[in-house]
């Protein structure tokens, strides 16, 4: 019970903390990493027509490959997310971060579709336990007010890997057989940002505080209040009394079991927590896989239907244009409307647009009505990230929000067969009317079965 107390006090200090340098500099470690991840995960569609001509891949194969990296993604949205609530948030990034960059430097040397296969498989894991883990972090150092607007920024800054591997894939793929390695490759500049997270990011008070580790939080929270401008004594009762009740220092190799127990998946379903894994899941599968399926299938479907392949990256390379944008505008909103309302809101327009966009051929009209798909999609982006973090207790928040983003790349995995299956049984427009279906259904499970939290404590929020 005393840690428990102690816990949810730290997490009060840190709701009512101003915004300060700790908070920018925690946005841009974690931001700018998920960006160049976010270059290498995209760069596939934009390489894969040019793959097809060199390789000779047929288009069940460029399916095969667009879906085993979702493999990848799955075991590192599990795993990552257990070893974030087991072992911590920072040292769990750092090591993901660590093969992210490995794999990367693998896709860059393949040679055959296999090879790239196990590569991207890697880096997919690598980069999925790297964004679990962030959002994680994100929401759990941000003061309640704000922590919609920072994760927005967040992917904002994240998002402009899309567009930077589009137009990276245009200029550079049809410049020669090695343009592709180039794109892949650029990804290797997120080692810049995993040294910022190394040197900005401490572990997570919140966490530290549910295993225990009391003296260890209280003197990150401190740390931190101090960047904010609130002084502490050094020392004596003045400086834990705001943390409640005194408790002797701890540290890893004190702490008992009975105050660390494992994360378990169990735990997802039992009591409060079954409903919320189940809303949460279904919001990641649902709109993760119209997300997915059209960020990587339109330019090879484009291409499908009569454009060149200079035509289909410039194109595809507008489109992505649009995202950061998208992110950018769900800022003044997603701290101060309803998150589940403003899913559903966002589905709604989002199955609309897509319908029209099956239904034009024009450029103009591919490029207008296509920006608007990649825009309001993007919008989405930060409310489920932050919703996903907001609804599970401390001690398996990143394997509650982790599983289920995970269980969407198993979905995934099966969305570009069925994709191809359904582009070649009804064509191109019933594959867009399919994601438009999907883009719907999240958002009504949100406003229907999940809870508020939207500017709530996450102590408040969690059963």
């Amino acid at each position: 019970m005393a840690v428990t107390l102690q816990s949810s006090a730290l997490g009060m200090r840190l709701d009512r903390l101003p915004l300060s340098t700790f908070h920018r500099r925690l946005v841009v470690a974690l931001a700018g990493m998920i960006l160049f991840e976010w270059v290498e995960t995209y760069a596939f569609a934009f390489v894969a027509p040019a793959l097809r001509e060199q390789w000779g891949m047929p288009l069940s194969t460029v399916a095969v490959v667009a879906g085993v990296g979702q493999l990848g993604a799955f075991a590192g949205g599990v795993l990552g997310g257990y070893l974030a609530d087991r072992i911590g948030r920072r040292r769990t990034m750092l090591a993901c971060v660590t093969l992210y960059c490995v794999a990367t430097v693998g896709c860059t040397l393949v040679q055959n579709p296999w090879q790239l296969i196990t590569a991207r498989t890697a880096a997919h894991f690598g980069a999925q336990g790297m964004a679990v883990a962030a959002i994680v972090v994100l929401a759990e150092f941000v003061p309640a007010a704000a922590r919609g607007r920072l994760q927005t920024y967040k992917v904002a800054v994240g998002s402009l890997g899309i567009p930077i591997a589009a137009w990276a894939g245009y200029f550079l793929v049809p410049m020669g057989t090695w343009g592709w390695r180039v794109v892949f490759g650029l990804g290797l500049f997120g080692v810049v940002f995993a040294w910022l997270i190394r040197r900005w990011v401490p572990e997570s008070p919140r966490w530290l505080a549910s295993r225990g580790r009391i003296a260890e939080a209280e003197d990150i929270v401190r740390s931190i209040e101090l960047q904010c401008g609130i002084q502490h004594p050094d020392d004596g009762p003045a400086a834990r009394s705001a943390a409640g009740p005194a408790a002797p220092a701890t540290s890893p190799a004190t702490v008992t079991a009975a105050a660390t127990p494992r994360p378990r998946i169990a735990e997802l379903w039992a009591g409060a927590n079954r409903r919320n894994f189940l809303v949460v899941t279904t919001m990641w599968v649902t709109g993760l896989l119209a997300y997915s399926a059209y960020n990587t299938w339109t330019p090879t479907l484009l291409a499908e239907t009569g454009l060149d392949l200079d035509d289909t990256l410039l194109l595809s390379a507008a489109l992505a244009t649009a995202a950061p944008l998208g992110a950018l505008a769900a800022v003044p909103l997603i701290d101060r409307w309803d998150r589940r309302r403003s899913q559903l809101a966002l589905g709604v327009l989002s199955a609309a647009a897509l319908v029209l966009f099956s239904a034009v051929r024009a450029p103009t009209a591919v490029v207008v009505l296509g920006c608007l798909v990649s825009l309001l999609f993007q919008m989405a982006v930060p409310f489920l990230q932050v919703y996903s973090a907001e609804l599970f207790p401390t001690p398996i928040r990143a394997l509650g929000s982790g599983t289920a983003n995970a269980l969407s790349r198993i979905f995934n995995f099966a969305a570009p067969m069925l994709v191809a299956a359904v582009y070649t049984g009804a064509g191109y427009t019933a594959v867009f009317v399919l994601l438009a279906a999907l883009s719907a259904t999240g958002g009504l499970v949100a406003a229907r079965y999940g809870p508020r939290t939207t500017g709530v404590s996450l102590e408040a929020t969690t059963p």
